[in-house]
This record gives structure tokens, C-alpha cells and sequence, in this order.
């Protein structure tokens, strides 16, 4: 495995593995990998999709008092993503929470990860191309028919199929131009945009009339949906060039990105846009746009770039839909077919869940009257336990196996390793009771497929693992990035 290779190169210590992980790309030619920027414009372009553009009008109802929601989720995500870069170190290969609840748990843990991971992904690229359609049909489709929205929703999944399946180094340069496309106006509502605030426009600091305590809980319910993608750096883990180290830079230089855009772009909308105002539109961002430069040229502006957003979202989670399944395939825990690559890439993974999503979308369309909530709320559910498990793997890690570190690094990250759990856990409470049942029906519908595989090999119980040996701790200087294995948070 690489994984091997990048260790010695590192001059860290080989880190020995309870289990083998079948990364997605272990056997890859460094050509065939990409850097720290991709591996960046990666995250932040799974996360910051069209959903970031319907946001501030989704918390107007709460007023600003959602900024502090807004602030405490943030901590909860960055917990996480130096909780992902913090296992990348540890768990190298592609797959992220697969391999990582595979570590800790076993087998059952890491498909149960691998199939509801899966779940989110290709049900969340039919949320996405839901809202994309709309953006589209600022321009095209106006009056909104729905066979016209089928066909747009259809080439928005499509698109960034083929893109993906010409090959990872168009995948890496789509994916780059995307973010930065989108990232501009973003970033300019969120500096420039500061400037043209008036306080007026904020009312109420909590407008919902409730407690602070369940306004600040109520919006958080809604801000923790805008941080899905967090992990697709450590998803892909095996694609990226010295994973080790960028996988967890990426991560969090990513989330903190994305934070900056989420907290300044929503502050701006909140001062340019009356509070009630917002909770009538559908485009905050546009309404935002037109009332600082007037006209509706910005507004367009706008919805063009949340166009660009949505495709490049989807070019981003049509890889990750299929590198998790790849890496379960390869440890024979899920169907073999998903291992097939073509150019590099798992060709079965993207076009069979690219299909699923094109169901999905279709009868969406022709049956559901909330479809983007819907969908949302069940690929929230579906991510959130993934997330749960891959902070839960490195709290038993470090409670277990950790002690050789300092103490005072073991406390920082135990600490850390807390927080991405309780968030996770306040992610779950957060979707809602209807969310969570469908989300733990669609994830127990794995165990036939489960015990598929395992009769189908006449396997019982926990595949062979490899006793565990204690690393030697070499004589370095404790703070040296990569010292004794110790799993901790990414330098």
C-alpha cells in the first residue's frame, strides 16, 4: 500500500493497522493524484452548493440571534475536521468514515458507515440539483414546467458523471474553476457587502419570540445542514498527494473557508435586506445584490454564480458517491462491481448512483410537494452518523491506544474528539423525529445486503485482523508533526 510508502517518506514511523483498507487510489501513479488547492477546492466544493444561497432566508424567521447558532455549529464543524485530519494521519487510504469506523468497530461498523454514507451522498445530489433547477430557471423554464425541470435536473446530474468518468485530472481542474467561480461573489458579499449593512434591517434580535435558548437551538437545526461535505477530502484520501499531510490541511483550511462565506455572506444579507422581506423571498442573495447596486443585473450576477455553485458541487459529490463504496468493495464489504474503475476512476460507483439520484430526482418531481426539504433532511440524517462513528473511533483510539502521547496533547485531543461527538449527536436531535425515522429505515435496509456478502463468502462474524503491536516511539522531540504515530490534530 502507499500508505506505507508515505510514511517512510515522512520519516514518521509505519503506523500498524488493526485492519487492511482497501483505499480507492492506494495503488495510484503520483500522476494520477492531486495537491493541497484540489484537494481544498474539493471540500469547499461540496460543501458551499446551492443551499448557501436560500440560507439567510430559511434563519430570517429566528432574526440574528441564527448568527449564534451559525457561530456554535461552526465550532462543531471545525471539531470534525481536525477530527478527520487527525484520523487521515492515522488511518491513510481513501474511504474516510468508512475506514476509520472499520478501524474501531469492525466490519459491521464500517459497512453500516459505507452504505449510510452512500445514502447521503446520492440523495444529497438529487437535493442539489432540485435547487440547482431552480437557479436555472431564472434564465430558462420560467413559468416552470415540470417535464422542462426533469430534463434540466437530468443534464445538471449527468454533466459532471461524464466529467467525472473522462478522468481525475478533468475532475481536479472542473472542480478548481468551479470554486473559484463561485467563491468570488460569495466572498464579495461577505467583505465588500459588510459596508452597505444598515442596522435597521436586522429587527429583532430574536424575532421568533421564543426563548433564546430554542431560538438558538431551532436555527441551528437549520445551519448544521450547510456543513455536509466537510469529509471529502479524507473520502478521497487516496487521490491526494502526501495524504498525511494535506488531507487534514484541506480539511480544515476548507471548513474555516466555508465559515467565513456562511457567517459574513448571511450577516450581509440580515443588514441589506429587511428581516421581513427575507422571510418572503426565495433569493436572498439576489435581493441582497440588487439592493446594493440597484437594478437587476446583480441579482442575475447572483443567480449565475449559484448556478456554478450547484454544477460545481455536483462534480465534487459524484466522485465522493462513488470513492466510499470503492473502498468497501476492496475490503469485500460491499458488491464487487463497485471496485471496477475506468481511467482511473470507479466508473460502476458514479453512473449506478448517478442513476439512483436520477430516480430519485424524477419521482421527486411528480410526487413530493416539499422535495428540497425532504431530500435534505434525509441525506442530513444519513451523513450525521458517519460523522458520529468517525468522532466516536478516534475518542476510543486515543482512550485506548493514545496514552503514549503527552498528557497535555491527549486531554487537547480527547477534547476535541468530545465536541465533534456531541455536535454529531446534536446534528441527529436536530433533523427531527420524522427525519431520523426514514434516515434509520433506509440505513437498516443494508443488513440484507450485508448478510449477502458474508454468506455469499461462508464468513461469520469479524473478517482476520492483524494483531496489534505497540509503535516504537522514536527519540524526536514530542511536538515533531508525526512523533510515535499518536493520531493527534493536523499541524
Amino acid at each position: 500500500m502507499s500508505a506505507q510508502v508515505n510514511d517512510e517518506a515522512s520519516g514518521a514511523p509505519p503506523v500498524p493497522q488493526t485492519h487492511s483498507h482497501g483505499g480507492s487510489a492506494d495503488n495510484a501513479s503520483p500522476k494520477g493524484r492531486f495537491g493541497l488547492p484540489t484537494a481544498t477546492a474539493l471540500v469547499i466544493g461540496s460543501v458551499i452548493g446551492t443551499g448557501v444561497f436560500a440560507l439567510p432566508s430559511a434563519l430570517a424567521p429566528y432574526g440574528p440571534i441564527s448568527l449564534v447558532a451559525f457561530v456554535l455549529v461552526t465550532v462543531g464543524a471545525l471539531a470534525l475536521a481536525f477530527t478527520f485530519g487527525a484520523l487521515s494521519k492515522r488511518v491513510p487510504g481513501s474511504g474516510g468514515p468508512y475506514v476509520y469506523a472499520r478501524d474501531a468497530f469492525g466490519d459491521f461498523g464500517g459497512f453500516l458507515n459505507a452504505w449510510s454514507y452512500w445514502i447521503t451522498a446520492w440523495a444529497g445530489n438529487a437535493a442539489i440539483v432540485v435547487a440547482w433547477v431552480g437557479y436555472v430557471e431564472v434564465f430558462w423554464n420560467t413559468g416552470h414546467a415540470k417535464t422542462w425541470s426533469i430534463v434540466i435536473a437530468m443534464a445538471g446530474l449527468w454533466i459532471p458523471a461524464l466529467i467525472n468518468l473522462s478522468g481525475v485530472r478533468n475532475m481536479a481542474v472542473t472542480q478548481i474553476v468551479t470554486t473559484v467561480l463561485k467563491f468570488i461573489p460569495l466572498l464579495f458579499m461577505a467583505t465588500i457587502g459588510l459596508l452597505f449593512i444598515r442596522t435597521h434591517n436586522f429587527g429583532p434580535f430574536n424575532a421568533g419570540g421564543t426563548s433564546a435558548g430554542a431560538a438558538i437551538s431551532a436555527a441551528a437545526a437549520i445551519a448544521l445542514f450547510s456543513y455536509i461535505g466537510i469529509e471529502t477530502a479524507s473520502v478521497a484520501a487516496g487521490r491526494v498527494r502526501d495524504p498525511q499531510r494535506n488531507v487534514g490541511r484541506a480539511t480544515v483550511l476548507g471548513t474555516i473557508g466555508c465559515a467565513a462565506v456562511y457567517i459574513l455572506g448571511t450577516l450581509t444579507v440580515f443588514g441589506t435586506v429587511s428581516n421581513a422581506a427575507l422571510r418572503k423571498t426565495s433569493a436572498p442573495f439576489t435581493d441582497s445584490a440588487d439592493a446594493i447596486f440597484g437594478g437587476q443585473w446583480a441579482g442575475q450576477t447572483v443567480a449565475v454564480a449559484a448556478i456554478v455553485s450547484g454544477l460545481g458541487a455536483l462534480i465534487g459529490w459524484t466522485l465522493i458517491v462513488a470513492e466510499m463504496p470503492m473502498a468497501a468493495a476492496k475490503d469485500r464489504l460491499f458488491p464487487a462491481a463497485f471496485a471496477r474503475t475506468r481511467r482511473g476512476v470507479p466508473a460502476f460507483g458514479i453512473v449506478s448512483s448517478t442513476l439512483l439520484a436520477s430516480a430519485l430526482t424524477a419521482v421527486s418531481y411528480t410526487r413530493f410537494e416539499n422535495v428540497f426539504t425532504t431530500l435534505v433532511l434525509l441525506s442530513v440524517v444519513t451523513a450525521v452518523i458517519p460523522y458520529l462513528f468517525s468522532a466516536a473511533a478516534q475518542l476510543y483510539w486515543l482512550l485506548t491506544r493514545g496514552r503514549q502521547t503527552q498528557w497535555r496533547h491527549l486531554v487537547r485531543d480527547c477534547g476535541v474528539s468530545g465536541v465533534a461527538l456531541v455536535f454529531s449527536f446534536w446534528s441527529l436531535a436536530g433533523s427531527g423525529y420524522q427525519a431520523v425515522y426514514y434516515g434509520t429505515f433506509c440505513l437498516l435496509l443494508g443488513l440484507p445486503i450485508y448478510i449477502w456478502l458474508k454468506s455469499g463468502r461462508g464468513e461469520y462474524g469479524e473478517s482476520p485482523v492483524v494483531p496489534y503491536e505497540a509503535p516504537v516511539v522514536l527519540a524526536v522531540p514530542a511536538d515533531r508533526p508525526g512523533n510515535g504515530g499518536t493520531g493527534g490534530l493536523p499541524s
